[in-house]
């Protein structure tokens, strides 16, 4: 497998973040889990994890070959992410 660089693990983390905001806004403007708010935070954090290896696969990479420190800001960001995330549609 290809090493990921730093430019390109961030231009997927980049797109990753803007398709995870539109998915949030789908799932919180239709709120059709049955464990509600919880619910629909589970839900995006499994789409994270599902559409960041959909993306990284499309490198010919995984995030089982990614170094330490290349995971580490992937769920740095992860948490930034989803942190933004509930803050914008708990209220």
């Amino acid at each position: 497998m290809p090493v990921l660089t730093e430019k390109t693990l961030e231009e997927i983390l980049s797109y990753l973040e803007k398709s995870m905001d539109n998915v949030a806004k789908e799932a919180f403007k239709n709120l059709e889990f049955d464990e509600g708010f919880q619910g629909v935070e589970n839900f995006l954090q499994n789409q994270f994890d599902i559409r960041l290896e959909n993306l990284l696969l499309a490198k010919s990479s995984s995030i089982h070959h990614l170094e330490s420190g290349m995971k580490n800001k992937v769920i740095q960001r992860k948490q930034r992410i989803l942190e933004q995330i509930s803050k914008k549609y708990k209220n």
